[in-house]
């Protein structure tokens, strides 16, 4: 072994040791973390050593600072946010990725890298029922995914209009209607926000945060002149529920708009036969954005943004320098994203792809939506609990009462460690929210969360 290579040994070693060691534990431990991040901070160490450190003793440090101090997210009993664990495969790729060091930026410059961003995108099409010559790109989450998205759509819908956005910039530009449902993800606002297209208009909803198609066929009539881009959703967070593709893509289309879809973690309902019909239709839009950490369960950076028309995309996303060695027969992988200077993030999908298969990955998604089923099922049987959504997904809202009792549930339900539930706002209630996102979750996890759930509901009778 090189000089080199035994550098990394004893730095190494304890970093999987005590990644085993986190894993091994994640069944039996709490959910929440047990320190605050003062108490973190404090065993760190606030002050920079004057002289270098052993870099297993920092690795050491590190894992023992931080632990207390981790909430238990890869843990099957996590159900707060719309959080997915990691595949063995996945995690295993994603050590590789770090150790491998590549900027997958190029071709030329990481031969690999962008092999592994071609099948994985090819699979990702193919697999989420997606035109299968759309350019993909690799982004660091939903909220970028959903930028880059917006960035192609926002510049082709203004090029129509014959104003150039890359030469020209925006001032001055015809403005750019936006529309998007009054429960999109607020991850899509902050996106036109970065693109300065400003607040979108919101068009009214169902009881289930999907888009109400009159609606949205009104909103266009009323100014069907200009540039438009609507914003459709698959997955709402609170209910589950996917925006009528069908019938609103072609509304919208017919009006000139460009149709971007937020699927930050119901875009995956297409590889299931079981659950592709909530997203139907969705084909037909013009842009994609999705999360491979929520409901494909890899490891952060995993943000995947798809664009029907890959010119579009290059003009939006990519730009040009001397010094870079491009191939101009290919799509180069930074001409699909808002960075250079990237990780080789499809190696992580790659991987959890190519453990899945096909079936698997139906097989991931439907179980998932069989949990959260049962949960939905557990929970009215909990005197006092009401279920406040159609359960079609992942996601199950729940109310307790008034809201004072409702907060009151979630207060104890953290307390207790057991697990996760995140309270959220809904439809002017106070809700717990259950999202079903982790592989890893299985009937007795479910069990537990509802053995918890009635602990926490007994507690707070009236």
């Amino acid at each position: 072994m090189s000089a080199r290579g035994k550098d990394f040994d004893a730095a190494l070693d304890v970093a999987s040791s005590r990644a085993r060691a986190w894993l091994d534990g994640l069944d039996e431990r709490i959910v929440r973390a047990t320190v605050s991040a003062d108490d973190v901070r404090a065993a760190l160490g606030t002050e920079l050593p004057d002289g270098p450190s052993d870099p297993a003793d920092v690795v050491r440090l590190l894992a023992d600072a931080a632990e207390p101090g981790l909430v238990a997210t890869p843990s099957g009993r996590f159900f707060g946010f719309v959080i997915g664990g990691t595949l063995p495969a996945a995690l295993a790729a994603d050590w590789l990725v770090s150790a491998w060091d590549q900027n997958a930026a190029l071709r030329a410059a990481s031969p690999a890298g962008t092999a592994v961003d071609d099948i994985a995108a090819a699979w990702l099409l193919d697999v989420l029922g997606l035109p299968a010559q759309a350019g993909v790109g690799f982004v660091t989450g939903a909220t970028m995914a959903n930028f880059a998205g917006l960035a192609a759509a926002r510049d082709a819908v203004l090029a129509r209009a014959g104003w150039d956005v890359g030469a020209r910039g925006l001032s001055g530009a015809p403005r750019v209607r936006v529309l998007a449902g009054a429960e999109r993800h607020d991850s899509v606002d902050v996106a036109l926000r970065y693109l300065g297209l400003g607040t979108p208009e919101f068009v009214a909803v169902d009881d289930q945060g999907r888009m109400r198609v009159d609606a949205l066929a009104a909103a266009l009539s009323s100014d069907a002149d200009g540039p438009a881009v609507v914003c459709l959703q698959a997955g709402n967070v609170h209910s589950g529920g996917f925006d009528p593709f069908t019938e609103a893509v072609p509304i919208a289309h017919d009006a000139g708009a460009w149709v971007h879809v937020d699927g930050a973690f119901g875009l995956w309902a297409g590889a299931s036969p079981h659950a592709r019909g909530l997203v139907a239709g969705a084909d037909a839009a013009d842009s994609w954005a999705t999360d491979a950490h929520k409901t494909l369960n890899v490891p952060y950076d995993s943000g995947i943004v798809v664009v029907r028309d890959p010119v579009a995309m290059r003009a939006a996303l990519s730009y040009h320098g001397d010094y870079l060695i491009t191939d101009a027969t290919y799509l180069e992988p930074y001409e699909r994203v808002p960075e250079t200077s990237r990780r080789a993030r499809s190696v992580p999908v790659w991987a959890a792809l190519r453990s899945l298969g096909r079936s698997g990955l139906a097989a991931l998604v439907d179980r998932l939506c069989r949990h959260a089923a049962a949960f939905a099922s557990g929970a009215r049987a909990i005197p006092g609990a009401e279920v406040l959504n159609d359960v079609v997904f992942t996601q199950v809202c729940l109310a307790f009462g008034d809201d004072d009792r409702t907060r009151e549930v979630g207060r104890r339900l953290m307390a207790d460690g057991t697990v996760w539930m995140t309270g959220s706002r809904w439809r002017g209630r106070e809700v717990l929210r259950i999202s079903v996102s982790n592989w890893s979750t299985d009937d007795t996890d479910v069990a537990r969360g509802l053995d918890a759930l009635a602990r926490a509901v007994s507690h707070t009778a009236r």
